[in-house]
């Protein structure tokens, strides 16, 4: 990435013809005086060549500690243009970063860390707590008073410059595993590169463009946010948690910052309209010239009014199809202006020009348009496999018959069929993975923890859609020690909490179901469509809010969760109501704003009662009043 040229007439990327970037060419060109060529967090604004230099000093600073390629550096750090520097310097340095979001339980951060293997991690002092015991001694605190005088009194920029080839490993992002643990998927400069590049003939983005970078950096989305606006010398807004968790917020950031290009998952895209539909008059403030959807799969038909002004006044809506493996984006289908045809809820367009797709049989042969089979994916974008796992690697990344020789396909585990005019339509998994808000979850990881636990004899992970659009992971358990009557010691929270500990918020189960025994088909496989709905229901016993503390949290719940006010009891679970791990954020943003405190996300999971979330409130409060704060 380092390694990238961006012609400041053409805005076209280029590759060296040996591979190698071209000598002493920055990552950064062609950035425009005033909003353009820039970087921003909140009251934080870096011109190209402030975040250049800064960049620059970092890896330096890098590669005296051992940094070079293949080295491998963790990220710990919030979102900032901090985030933004660090990704930098560590190219720069001639490593590959290491995402890891300091929200993620205790044992996975160690996890990754320990399997990447790590020679250093980059965090900041509000995020260095996530680090496990031991590895603070290879941490490079980037706040901590030693290292801004390092950096300070040390060299300017790395002597001499590291050399990296297109096939050096530029960053390592851990995805959800089968077998019960997340893989790393090892992605080149390369591929990058000519992603950007086939994005020339695509789109038409320049120095003008302002970028937001909504996602968590630890989502391979953010590969593209980043370096769409940087490559071609645009402006890049980086999104604090806390507004990319609150839609109203972010449509007031998109019309305040005149965003240009917006990159979403199409579920926090629903969410973003419903916003603007309760201030219909931020429509008239966006300026939104592209919208690009990407993470899991787009019903055209719930955004249809964007559909319609497409092309007329308003931006151009483009479905961009991807996968971790094959570097962010494989297919594009641009929307028509005009009404929704027949069948096209799941249209995925074409390929990419720098790959190919492939829809496949069990025997590995095209099959006729209009005929489901397998996709398959080569070309340009194939990442170089999982970090040390070679069976793995080789079981996905398999031999491409329709290539030359040596050329590999990916082997994507979706399925898909063409239609009469060339294009792709997505028909959904042939396997247990699936995608909740743009994140690849492999239920098999749940399953193994859910059934791990000592209260579950047999446990089951699905993805339900009880309501249209609505998709929520809900776990069903056989409890440990079942008598006759089927009355059993599942201890729901013990569970929900022991899940909170070891996986990301958006992998806890929305809902757990316990039943006497698992319903199975004829062949003794699990019956999937027998499972039962979960119900979501009140508390058997209202208890009313006892304190005004108590009282705001029940107004909060009500309001999120669309009860009525005495629907919400003080000792009633709040996922027990409903809730899920989306809505626990919108529970979470509401909190900070009302009583001025900054709780975890998951806190939630910690005190999921009225009663004890309103307990861990006044407890912040106390604290921060006897802290002078």
């Amino acid at each position: 990435m380092r390694c990238w040229r961006a012609r400041a007439a053409s805005r076209v990327i280029r590759w060296g013809a040996d591979g190698r970037g071209a000598s002493g060419a920055g990552p950064l060109r062609g950035g425009r005086p005033g909003r353009a060529g820039r970087c921003a967090f909140q009251d934080t604004t870096l011109s190209y060549g402030e975040l250049d230099a800064r960049a620059d000093r970092l890896a330096a600073h890098l590669s005296g500690r051992g940094v070079g390629p293949e080295s491998r550096v963790a990220l710990v750090l919030p979102r900032s243009t901090e985030l933004v520097v660090a990704i930098l310097a560590v190219l720069k340095a001639g490593g590959a970063y290491v995402p890891v979001d300091p929200a993620s339980p205790a044992d996975r951060i160690a996890y990754l860390l320990e399997d990447s293997a790590v020679e250093l991690a980059v965090t900041a002092r509000e995020a260095a707590h996530a680090l496990p015991g031991g590895a603070g001694a290879r941490a490079v605190v980037l706040d901590a008073p030693e290292t801004v005088h390092a950096l300070a009194d040390g060299p300017a920029r790395p002597s001499p410059r590291p050399v990296v080839r297109a096939d050096a490993a530029a960053y390592v992002i851990y995805t959800s595993g089968s077998t019960g643990r997340p893989k790393g998927v090892v992605v080149t400069h390369g591929n990058v590169a000519r992603l950007l590049h086939a994005a020339e003939e695509e789109f038409t983005f320049g120095p003008d463009d302002v970028w937001t970078m909504f996602h968590s950096y630890a989502f391979d989305f953010t590969v593209w946010e980043l370096w769409g606006a940087l490559a071609h010398g645009g402006r890049l807004v980086v999104v604090g948690l806390d507004t990319a968790r609150a839609p109203e917020e972010f449509a007031r950031l998109l019309a305040g910052e005149r965003v240009t290009v917006l990159n979403q998952t199409p579920s926090a895209f629903y969410r973003l309209t419903e916003a603007l539909d309760g201030e219909p008059g931020l429509y008239g403030q966006l300026a939104l010239r592209t919208v690009v959807f990407g993470g899991e799969a787009l019903d055209w038909s719930r955004i249809a009014g964007w559909v319609e002004r497409s092309g007329k006044g308003g931006p151009a809506l483009v479905n961009m199809y991807g996968i971790t493996e094959t570097t962010v984006h494989v297919t594009s289908h641009r929307a028509q202006p005009g009404p929704l045809a027949p069948g096209t809820a799941s249209v995925i367009g074409r390929a990419l020009p720098h790959l190919r797709a492939y829809v496949l049989d069990a025997a590995c042969r095209p099959v006729p348009a209009g005929v489901r089979g397998e996709l398959y994916i080569a070309g340009g974008g194939l990442a170089r496999g999982y970090l040390g796992r070679p069976g793995l690697s080789a079981t996905r990344f398999v031999a491409d018959p329709f290539g030359g020789p040596g050329a590999r396909m990916y082997r994507t585990g979706d399925t898909a069929r063409w239609t009469a005019s060339g294009t792709l339509d997505y028909l959904g998994r042939n396997d247990d993975q699936v995608k909740i808000r743009g994140f690849r979850i492999e239920l098999g990881e749940i399953e193994a923890l859910v059934a791990g636990h000592p209260s579950v004899a047999q446990g089951a992970v699905v993805v339900r859609e009880d309501q249209p659009g609505d998709h929520r992971l809900v776990a069903y358990v056989v409890p440990a020690g079942q008598s006759p009557d089927g009355a059993g010691g599942f201890d729901q929270g013990g569970l929900r909490r022991s899940l909170a500990e070891a996986l990301p918020e958006y992998m806890v189960p929305a809902a757990f179901v316990a039943l006497e025994r698992m319903p199975l088909t004829t062949n003794g496989k699990l019956d999937r469509r027998a499972l039962p709905a979960p119900e979501y229901g009140v508390a058997a016993a209202y208890v009313a809010p006892a304190t005004p503390t108590e009282e705001a949290v029940a107004d909060i719940w009500a309001e999120v969760l669309g009860l009525e006010w005495d629907q919400v009891s003080a000792e009633e679970d709040f996922f027990s109501l409903g809730g899920n791990s989306v809505l626990s954020l919108r529970v979470i943003a509401r909190v900070r704003t009302m009583f001025d405190i900054d709780p975890s996300a998951r806190v939630m999971f910690d005190f999921p009662t009225v009663s004890s979330l309103a307990g861990k409130i006044e407890e912040m409060i106390i604290a921060e009043i006897e802290n002078g704060s």
